[in-house]
């Protein structure tokens, strides 16, 4: 077994959430008659924490009304979070990973709230040894979350492997000195994840299946 730890963001990797993230930071700008950021840059800012997120999303936003626009930012997407589903194939490559004797464990920029939510919705808590969110480490890309993971298993860089849709992902496992992997089904596009250095870029669920399989 090379990786004994495998590491997953939540958004845009296990939950088809991104269009979702960006329709509600949007939507909190409109509330707040704040400009509107495009699509892509709102894409962008998927995986970092929340104030984070706004920082970039509306770089003209005063750090006074950061906690208004989180407000409404969550009000957006926890009205239709519980329509949210996994992506195709996700929980079957999950319980073989598990029985196949890896550790899984989640690193994401979601609030503790909002994954112990998202994990009770999706049915997937039993899979999933530990996780460390936004709100308890410093934001991706800074290696916090992926250091203290490896430190309470005892587990080495070499021995773990992270797994994104965003260059956040990518830049924290550079950051900690592990491998990444980079899916290209969510936030961020193929050739800007492919900038970042990724062991592979995996278009869907069974390549990302068939690729863990033959190399973790």
């Amino acid at each position: 077994m090379k990786y004994e730890m495998i590491v997953f963001d939540w958004d845009g990797t296990l939950l088809d959430s991104a269009g979702a993230i960006v329709q509600s930071i949007q939507a909190a700008c409109r509330d707040l008659d704040l400009p509107e950021p495009s699509d892509a840059q709102a894409r962008h800012v998927i995986g970092l924490g929340l104030v984070d997120a706004m920082r970039q999303a509306v770089p003209d936003l005063n750090p006074a009304r950061y906690q208004e626009m989180s407000e409404r930012y969550r009000f957006h997407y926890l009205s239709g979070d519980h329509q949210l589903t996994l992506f195709k194939g996700i929980p079957e490559l999950l319980a073989n990973l598990q029985a196949a004797g890896h550790l899984l464990t989640i690193a994401t920029g979601k609030s503790r709230v909002g994954l112990d939510r998202a994990l009770d919705h999706s049915g997937l808590r039993p899979l999933f040894q530990a996780s460390r969110c936004a709100d308890e480490c410093h934001s991706k890309p800074h290696p916090q979350m992926l250091e203290e993971l490896m430190a309470e298993f005892g587990i080495s860089t070499a021995s773990t492997v992270m797994i994104g849709d965003t260059s956040h992902d990518l830049l924290m496992a550079r950051n900690a000195g592990v491998d990444s992997l980079a899916v290209t089904y969510g936030a961020h596009p193929h050739d800007h994840l492919a900038e970042h250095g990724p062991l592979a870029c995996l278009h869907n669920v069974e390549e990302l299946a068939s690729w863990l399989q033959r190399n973790a």
